[in-house]
């Protein structure tokens, strides 16, 4: 289940969305609770799917080089997704920021290494 795409700008080898994260998506039932946060897992996914729908056509996954997580992402947040395609290395790298306002925090980041 992906989030609401607020918007989409493409520049050249890179990408970079504004994204609701509804408090509804299949995501946050049972991660946790008393406390939902968005998993790690997801954020993965998203990024592989924005990826390789958008940037490395064709390509698949092959590892994860690095990733982090720092800030959790609650229900109804909303994200800014950064993508960069390096070809020559076949790497993907993301990162997520929480946005609240006019402020950006990263929640996370990482690379992403395809065949």
């Amino acid at each position: 289940m992906l989030p609401v795409e607020l918007h989409a700008e493409h520049q050249g080898d890179a990408l970079i969305f504004r994204l609701h994260v509804v408090a509804d998506l299949f995501w946050f039932r049972g991660h946790f609770p008393t406390l939902p946060i968005l998993p790690g897992v997801a954020q993965l996914d998203w990024a592989l799917h924005y990826g390789l729908t958008r940037l490395a056509i064709g390509k698949s996954f092959a590892a994860i080089d690095n990733i982090k997580f720092q800030q959790p992402v609650p229900p109804d947040a909303e994200l800014a997704l950064q993508l960069q395609w390096q070809a020559e290395k076949s790497l993907l790298s993301f990162s997520y920021s929480l946005i609240n306002g006019d402020v950006a925090t990263v929640a996370s980041s990482g690379k992403i290494r395809l065949c």
